[in-house]
């Protein structure tokens, strides 16, 4: 185990005014994505796709590292047949991998679930290396109902992030740590605070009796919300404040990053909470940054609508989001970047 290296990958991953682009889609989520603008799912449709996110210019002044999924980290650039591995590595962009196998029902607790994937997972890990690949994510879902999330639930989901880092761990690939408390449901901030403060206690006591070096990983957390169908949603700043609080108590100062994910807010509503964590006055040990997939993505898809004859528009639709989330790593998003490009 190369502890330099994987602290190294780490910070790289959590550089200020970077974050993480999570292009980990699955060939069915991806081919809903797909169907939203009425382009075909095909293996070639993918690559363009992918293609035209990864190769546009001056991505890298706001992208750190880009989450495949298998199929992506085994294609190349279009234009000149270059694996997307060495294209992005070229660009000091860090290459990772998607290495869970989704979330499946848990036995015995009717609604919940576990994520699965262990098995074989250290050989496909030194497979994965050998392709490029410097960074994996491991994705853990918690629901929160009026019986939901049991103990159980939590303990099995964090046992199996703990195994998954350690395993990454051994092959000198650093692990993305991702416990997602759904906001889907009507329960209040109070709620979500409650929750993910349960998931973080045990998520990181995992990883301590697993001997995971916590300076070699990087957490993917959900931001402390609203249910979405909550009826008082809290405001910008109330996010901003309860999420940085919980985090405080729970993650410790040893993890270099905490890359949030968006979980199905809108694009901009992402980068505002994001920006207005960055803004507290609170002294924070980590750097706050994002993991985004939609909330990154879903401009350039629908300005694309698989057209080639969009394809520049839909470079610049990225481009702008990538460079709004960057300012919001450091705090300097304001709503007039929205409107001045």
């Amino acid at each position: 185990m190369n502890l330099e290296q994987l602290e190294s990958t780490a910070k790289a991953m959590a550089a200020p005014g970077k974050g993480i682009l999570a292009a980990d889609e699955s060939t069915p989520t991806i081919g809903k994505r797909f169907d939203q603008i009425n382009a075909e799912s095909t293996e070639e449709n993918r690559r363009t796709y992918r293609d035209m996110l990864f190769t546009t210019e001056g991505m890298e002044n706001y992208i750190s590292g880009v989450i495949f999924f298998d199929e992506t980290l085994r294609q190349s650039t279009v234009d000149r047949d270059v694996p997307f591995s060495k294209h992005l590595s070229d660009l000091g962009v860090v290459p990772g991998i998607k290495v869970d196998k989704g979330a499946k029902e848990l036995a015995g607790f009717e609604g919940e679930k576990v994520t699965e994937g262990l098995d074989g997972l250290r050989d496909r890990l030194k497979e994965y290396y050998d392709l490029g690949a410097r960074f994996a994510k491991w994705r853990a879902v918690i629901t929160i109902t009026e019986e939901a999330p049991s103990f159980a639930c939590i303990d099995a989901n964090a046992h199996a992030l703990a195994r998954y880092a350690a395993l990454c761990q051994e092959a000198d690939i650093a692990p993305i740590v991702e416990p997602e408390v759904l906001m889907d449901g009507e329960h209040n901030i109070e709620a979500s605070f409650e929750v993910t403060s349960e998931v973080l206690s045990s998520v990181f006591e995992a990883l301590v009796r697993m001997d995971v070096y916590l300076e070699g990983i990087i957490l993917k957390p959900n931001m402390v919300l609203s249910g979405y169908e909550c009826s008082e949603q809290a405001s910008v700043d109330e996010v901003a404040e309860a999420t940085v609080s919980c985090f405080m108590r729970f993650v410790p100062a040893a993890v270099p990053g905490i890359c949030f994910l968006s979980g199905g807010q809108s694009d901009i509503h992402a980068t505002e909470h994001l920006n207005a964590m960055n803004c507290l006055g609170t002294e924070k040990p980590w750097k706050l940054s994002f993991s985004y997939g939609r909330a990154l993505q879903q401009p350039a898809l629908k300005a694309w609508g698989g057209d080639p004859a969009n394809v520049e528009n839909a470079r610049e639709a990225f481009l702008h989001r990538a460079k709004c989330n960057g300012a919001a790593t450091t705090g300097d998003y304001t709503k007039e970047m929205e409107t001045s490009e």
